[in-house]
């Protein structure tokens, strides 16, 4: 009888949990941490720049780092514009999903220099948030909403269609590989 009920009971959590186990959810919530935590950093970014320019970085912003961020490792001279490029480029590269990897290790870096230099007492309230995103995205990749799996699929359709006209006639088609 209590076998029977555990049964039931797995069935109807496999049943509701299978829509959230699938490539096209992955994507969807990949893509959404993508734009979190892009948009914490363009955000912060923005606030650096002089408005109504792209990026041409306040007075104000130096100061800040000279005065406030006074435990960084670097000059305020090199770590503001540093800060400041990083902040855009980076989460438009996440927002577009091009190098997520390699953006979302660069924004890591930052977080946790920010974390041990500048607040180091924001780590449960903040930090740890921005950490785990973007280790989910070092980890997972851009999912299927990405350029990166634009990129990685156009590259697999060009290198299958490289080597079946360079196959020979009657031999095996390449094993298909997976998107990321």
């Amino acid at each position: 009888m209590l076998s029977t009920q555990w049964q039931r009971a797995r069935a109807a959590y496999q049943l509701l949990i299978r829509p959230l186990s699938v490539p096209f959810t992955e994507g969807l919530v990949l893509f959404l941490t993508r734009l979190a935590l892009a948009g914490v950093f363009w955000r912060s970014g923005r606030t650096k720049v002089e408005a109504d320019t792209l990026i041409t970085i306040k007075d104000s912003a130096y100061t800040l780092f000279e005065y406030e961020y006074t435990g960084l490792p670097l000059a305020a001279e090199l770590a503001t514009p540093l800060a400041a490029y990083a902040e855009h480029v980076f989460p438009l590269l996440l927002v577009l999903g091009l190098a997520t990897r390699f953006s979302a290790t660069a924004l890591l870096i930052m977080t946790l220099t920010i974390q041990i230099f500048v607040y180091p007492d924001a780590w449960w309230a903040i930090h740890s948030l921005w950490t785990a995103m973007a280790l989910m995205l070092m980890v997972r990749g851009g999912g299927w909403l990405s350029m990166d799996a634009a990129l990685v699929h156009w590259s697999d359709k060009m290198t299958r269609k490289r080597l079946a006209t360079s196959a020979p006639r009657g031999s095996a088609s390449p094993p298909r590989t997976q998107v990321e």
